[in-house]
């Protein structure tokens, strides 16, 4: 974690210890939901388009955030009740004193799918993980999952990742950043890819994803331990409307009603889609699935001490 970001973190923690999390953002209704700008929300998407949420009496405002990592801090600050950082976002967050819980899982891994990657530069000859060495590459959040996940599969190929400049850039900057040549490659997903090919500003070098082992976060639906604890009802409202949209979303009858959902909130354009992978989503966490980013993390030396796994899934 940055110097920066690890004080931001322990700033807001010390402040939220002090005086407490203000009443008003543990009110269960309405629920701020934090998310970025990618497929992965697809389960809270689709809950909220199809109703899901209001059937349990819940009014859910679905809020768009740039950088991953900015969630945590928002989520201890009580401007967000829920939101969806990435699993290792969230660990480090909690590492670092934020006391944070899962309430629900979002997207997994599968070989199968392909709707993130590492896209490079038209003229940048970027074609391997060798390829990378001395080049400046965009990620939608340092330590966040494209990030940890990219510097594994380069150190997997023989790379030493510092050997690689990683600068922090929002998924709607990567295009912009590849056009101008101020980066020569960014981590993003859809539906990112689709709009960077199909304006020949890039091209996909390496579904570099593909190398971890099926059904492991992408993201999760965290809040605070605080929240939780005064919002029970609330709380597991949320988990089976999210459940109830991952299992929506995974039945492929269903495909026109979830692109539909990811085009409210996502605001993409019809054409790019129509040809976007799907992402099947899996409401479920369990110990396994966090022990994996640990493992993952430590061998990154990004964490001081292993966290007590079976005290951050909400029950």
């Amino acid at each position: 974690m940055s110097l920066s970001r690890r004080t931001l973190l322990h700033g807001v923690g010390a402040t939220v210890a002090s005086l407490g999390l203000p009443h008003a953002a543990l009110s269960a209704a309405p629920i701020v939901f934090g998310y970025t700008g990618v497929t992965d929300f697809a389960s809270v998407f689709v809950a909220a388009s199809e109703g899901f949420f209001r059937r349990r009496k819940l009014e859910v405002e679905l809020r768009l955030i740039p950088l991953n990592p900015t969630i945590p801090a928002a989520l201890q600050s009580g401007s967000l009740h829920i939101g969806g950082p990435t699993a290792s976002v969230f660990l480090q967050a909690v590492n670092g004193g934020l006391d944070l819980v899962v309430v629900s899982g979002g997207a997994v891994t599968a070989k199968e799918i392909t709707h993130a990657g590492l896209v490079a530069r038209a003229g940048s000859g970027i074609h391997n993980a060798a390829d990378c060495v001395g080049k400046k590459i965009g990620v939608p959040g340092l330590d966040a999952f494209l990030h940890i996940t990219f510097r594994a599969w380069l150190t997997q190929h023989g790379v030493d990742h510092r050997r690689v400049q990683f600068v922090e850039a929002a998924f709607p900057l990567h295009a912009d950043l590849l056009r101008g040549g101020s980066i020569d490659a960014v981590l993003t997903g859809e539906p990112v890819i689709g709009r960077i090919i199909d304006h020949n500003v890039g091209y996909v070098a390496s579904y570099y994803l593909t190398f971890m082992p099926d059904n492991r976060p992408t993201v999760l639906h965290a809040a605070h331990r605080q929240w939780v604890q005064q919002n029970p009802e609330a709380m597991r409202a949320f988990r089976e409307a999210v459940h109830e949209g991952a299992h929506f979303a995974r039945q492929p009858q269903h495909d026109a009603r979830v692109r539909a959902a990811m085009g409210q909130f996502l605001k993409i354009p019809p054409e790019v889609l129509a040809r976007m992978p799907i992402v099947r989503p899996s409401a479920s966490i369990d110990r396994e699935q966090l022990a994996y980013w640990v493992d993952m993390m430590q061998e990154q030396k990004m964490l001081k001490t292993a966290p007590d796994i079976d005290r951050l899934i909400a029950k």
